[in-house]
């Protein structure tokens, strides 16, 4: 199983920043890829960025040059870094991440999402 905790929502004005994180705890396995996805208002839920358990990282055409994701392997915690937020980032953003187990196909968890409403 892998529990997620997600915390650093809020409001915030048109160009401000905001940073998110998600601390995994897991059991019977490993935490690979984790993630970042949103979900607006009337849309699909979609990538925002993700990074694998080697660093290597994805993101969003939307987000680039903008957000940045990182991860602290030792406590299983992922962070997105948020500059220069528009009204068009506001959504329930949620974290995912893989659990790996030796033999058996890798499962995906999602947290419960946090609120990011970018607004004057």
């Amino acid at each position: 199983q892998v529990q997620l905790v997600e915390s650093g929502g809020g409001l915030v004005q048109p160009g401000g920043s905001l940073r998110l994180s998600c601390a995994a705890s897991v059991s019977g396995g490993s935490i690979g890829t984790m993630g970042w996805y949103r979900q607006g208002s009337g849309w699909q839920r979609e990538m925002v960025a993700v990074i694998t358990s080697g660093g290597a990282t994805n993101y969003a055409d939307s987000v680039k040059d903008r957000f940045t994701i990182s991860r602290d392997s030792a406590s299983n915690t992922v962070y997105l870094q948020m500059l220069r937020l528009k009204p068009e980032d506001t959504a329930v953003y949620y974290c995912k991440a893989s659990r790996i187990r030796l033999g058996r196909r890798p499962d995906d968890y999602w947290g419960q999402g946090t609120q990011v409403t970018v607004s004057s």
